[in-house]
């Protein structure tokens, strides 16, 4: 009867220290366990087993930052057994830099990492968040110290690069990997602000001024090279129309120059008789009475085609037009 009440005893003792040291840990999660203070192991995710008395999962001080309803940021210190093996985002404060001439402006950074050996994360720092915090805005310090306002506005990619392997390198004695850091919010003094918006202001104007001054400048270009290749076209025609005429009168003499021929004439006063009709007919084109002197030798041409005279005294135009010919010397 005593030797099973000690069974029922040491059984029963038995179950309730399984039952105290049996342990489920999550995937993504690691613990370290102790045994007697000292460093033990590692319990990665599934069914663990830790021996009460003799063990002892190790608690880590783990700092958070979260945002209560009105959107402030809250800081909350923990401690914790689990070590969350996923990447996580930790957003600092917004803190005051001075750049390298002198201008003080505000920075929000974010930072993103994740723990790859959690024995270094337990016992090469204490509070690892508060520590990455420390170290980020130290590093961010160093860093914009050494670029002009300018630089710091326009090189973000630069900054964000060189900081994430100042601290990956800073960190891995910590047993984590800092993966991306992201500058978030870049606040200059309102200054310092205004005048950036005017000098801003001012730039736009100043290409909108050039644009337009190119825009008219290839106008005017445009119509000059209209205005010369219209009076390019124009002499083109008027040159052709020129050499069209001159073709068609040649042509005429030649026919005219035959046909008198074959009647025994002389061309050479018939062309110049016509000549003398052409013009007398713009001599007598205007409105009022007109005496016209002939010369004698004209006479003589005019005589030479027969009844010349009488064609201009007898102007269909109805104009009294007299004909006088000079006397002979």
């Amino acid at each position: 009867m005593t030797s099973l009440i000690i069974y029922g005893i040491l059984v029963l003792f038995l179950v309730v220290f399984a039952i105290i040291g049996f342990t489920i840990v999550q995937q993504a999660e690691a613990m370290i366990v102790e045994r007697m203070g000292a460093y033990h192991r590692t319990l990665n995710q599934g069914i663990n087993f830790i021996w009460p008395i003799l063990e002892e999962a190790r608690e880590i001080e783990w700092k958070y930052i979260k945002a209560d309803l009105e959107g402030n940021k809250v800081i909350e210190t923990k401690n914790i057994t689990r070590i969350d093996l996923r990447e996580t985002v930790y957003d600092f404060p917004e803190q005051s830099v001075i750049t390298k001439d002198n201008v003080v402006m505000k920075i929000n950074a974010i930072l993103y990492f994740r723990v790859t050996t959690p024995k270094d994360a337990y016992y090469q720092i204490k509070n690892l968040p508060d520590a990455l915090e420390k170290l980020t805005q130290t590093s961010l310090r160093s860093t914009i110290g050494e670029m002009t306002l300018d630089q710091t506005l326009s090189s973000r990619d630069e900054i964000n690069t060189g900081l994430q392997a100042t601290l990956d390198h800073a960190t891995d004695p910590w047993g984590v990997k800092v993966t991306r850091v992201e500058l978030q919010n870049v606040t200059p003094p309102e200054d310092i602000k205004n005048a950036m918006e005017a000098e801003m202001r001012a730039e736009r104007t100043k290409r909108a001024s050039i644009l337009t001054a190119e825009g008219k400048k290839a106008a005017a270009i445009l119509e000059a090279e209209g205005i010369r290749a219209a009076a390019i076209f124009k002499a083109e025609g008027e040159a052709k129309s020129l050499e069209l005429t001159s073709q068609a009168e040649s042509g005429a003499i030649t026919i005219i120059t035959a046909a008198i021929k074959d009647q025994g004439g002389d061309p050479t006063q018939y062309l110049v008789a016509m000549r003398y009709i052409e013009a007398f007919k713009e001599m007598v084109s205007g409105k009022d009475n007109k005496v016209i002197y002939l010369p004698f030798e004209a006479t003589g041409v005019l005589g030479s085609i027969g009844g010349i005279k009488e064609m201009f005294n007898n102007s269909t135009d109805r104009k009294r037009i007299l004909v006088k010919q000079p006397k002979e010397a």
